[in-house]
């Protein structure tokens, strides 16, 4: 059985190529391209060495609030 880490790259049958982000003796969990994060039993999941590399992840702008307007005073 292959010994992974967290941050390589597999392929898993059903999802695709993803990227492990934790692994024990009991879990393993991978994050996939397509389908999201995703939990196995780590004596189960069936898992293969990927060389695709991992897609880039859109960049999160920090919004900026406007302030807000003052009152006008008119007499």
């Amino acid at each position: 059985m292959a010994t992974f880490t967290p941050g390589d790259r597999v392929v898993q049958a059903s999802y695709g190529p993803g990227t492990i982000t934790a692994t024990n003796e009991r879990h393993t969990v991978i994050d996939f391209d397509d389908h999201g994060i995703r939990m196995f039993s780590t004596s189960v999941v069936r898992l293969e060495m990927s060389d695709v590399p991992a897609p880039g992840r859109p960049v999160k702008r920090k919004t900026t609030r406007k302030p807000k307007a003052k009152a006008v005073v008119t007499e």
